[in-house]
C-alpha cells in the first residue's frame, strides 16, 4: 500500500486526481506522482487558480474546466521523426520484417497532437506499406486528437522536422507531405485517410487490436510502476506474435513484469519484439 505523502501540495495532487477520477473518470492516479505535482501546478495556473483545493473545487463543481484540464494533463513535447536513429532502425530492421505480413495493424498509443503518427504513416508510404496498414491512433485526451486529427503544427517547427526526417533515412522531401501557409504547415490530408482516431486510456481500457506494431514513445517515463505493468501487458497482449513494440529511449520493458515476453530486437533503439513461444498472461 502506497504510503500517504507527507508533503501538502503532494497530498492536494492527490486529492485532486481523486476528484477527477471520481467525478468524471479520467484516471491519472497511477502515473508518477512528482511529474503530476509539476503538470497540475502548470494547470492551476493556465487555469486562473491560486491553489490545487481551488482547482479541485473547480473541477467538482465546474464540468466545463475538465477538457483543458486533461488536455495540460497529458500534453507532451515531441517532433516528427523525433529521435531520427530510432526511425532509421525501424526503417532499415523493422520495415522489412513487417513487409512479410499481407496486411498490417499499428497502434500509436498515446498519439498526442499526432507528431509520431505523421511520421510512422510518412515512414510506411515510403516503403510501400501504407496501402496496406489501418493506423490506430489513440489518446486519453478529446483536445489532443483533435489536433492529431488537424495535423497543423507552427511553420516554425518544420525544419527540425525536415532535418529529422532526413536522417531517419527518408526517402521523399518531406515537403511532399504539407501544405505551407498563414505560419503553419497542414499535414496533407490523404496521410489520414487510413488513420482511425479513437478515445482510449491505458490506464483503464481493454487491449486495443491485434496489432503488429505498438509504437508509444515517451509516455511510459510519466507513468508510476504500476501503471508501466499494466500498459506494457496490455501491449503484450495486442501485439500478433512476432509483432513489436517501439519505446522512447529512456523507457524499457525490463522491470514491467512482462519481459520474458519480449526479446531485445534492436535494444540501443529500446525496439522490442513478441515473442512466438510465449503464452500471454492476463492481469
Amino acid at each position: 500500500m502506497d504510503q500517504p505523502p507527507s508533503d501538502p501540495e503532494e497530498l492536494e495532487a492527490r486529492l485532486l486526481l481523486d476528484a477527477l477520477f471520481h467525478r468524471h473518470g479520467y484516471d491519472f492516479r497511477g502515473y508518477s506522482l512528482p511529474s503530476m505535482v509539476r503538470r497540475l501546478d502548470h494547470a492551476r495556473e493556465k487555469l486562473g487558480c491560486a491553489s490545487l483545493s481551488m482547482l479541485q473545487h473547480r473541477v467538482l463543481h465546474e464540468p466545463s474546466v475538465v477538457p483543458e484540464l486533461v488536455g495540460l494533463l497529458t500534453v507532451q513535447v515531441s517532433a516528427m521523426f523525433r529521435d531520427p536513429s530510432y526511425w532509421l532502425a525501424l526503417r532499415r530492421q523493422v520495415v522489412p520484417l513487417l513487409a512479410t505480413w499481407p496486411s498490417l495493424k499499428v497502434w500509436v498509443a498515446g498519439c498526442a497532437e499526432g507528431e509520431e503518427l505523421y511520421s510512422l504513416v510518412i515512414l510506411f508510404r515510403e516503403e510501400g506499406l501504407e496501402s496496406r496498414t489501418v493506423f490506430y491512433a489513440t489518446d486519453i485526451s478529446p483536445a489532443a486528437l483533435e489536433k492529431a486529427r488537424a495535423g497543423i503544427y507552427p511553420l516554425d517547427r518544420i525544419p527540425e522536422f525536415t532535418e529529422n526526417h532526413r536522417l531517419s533515412g527518408g526517402h521523399s522531401s518531406l515537403s511532399d507531405h504539407y501544405t505551407a501557409a498563414y505560419g503553419a504547415a497542414a499535414m496533407d490530408r490523404s496521410l489520414r485517410d487510413r488513420v482511425v482516431f479513437s478515445d482510449h486510456s491505458l490506464v483503464s481500457d481493454a487491449v486495443f487490436s491485434e496489432t503488429h506494431l505498438v509504437s508509444c514513445r515517451n509516455v511510459l517515463i510519466y507513468f508510476g510502476s504500476g501503471l508501466q505493468r499494466r500498459a506494457v501487458g496490455l501491449f503484450r497482449d495486442s501485439l500478433a506474435r512476432g509483432g513489436f513494440l517501439g519505446l522512447g529511449p529512456r523507457e524499457t520493458i525490463r522491470f514491467s513484469g512482462h519481459a520474458d515476453a519480449f526479446e531485445e530486437f534492436v535494444g540501443e533503439e529500446r525496439i522490442y519484439r513478441r515473442r512466438a513461444a510465449v503464452e500471454a498472461r492476463h492481469g
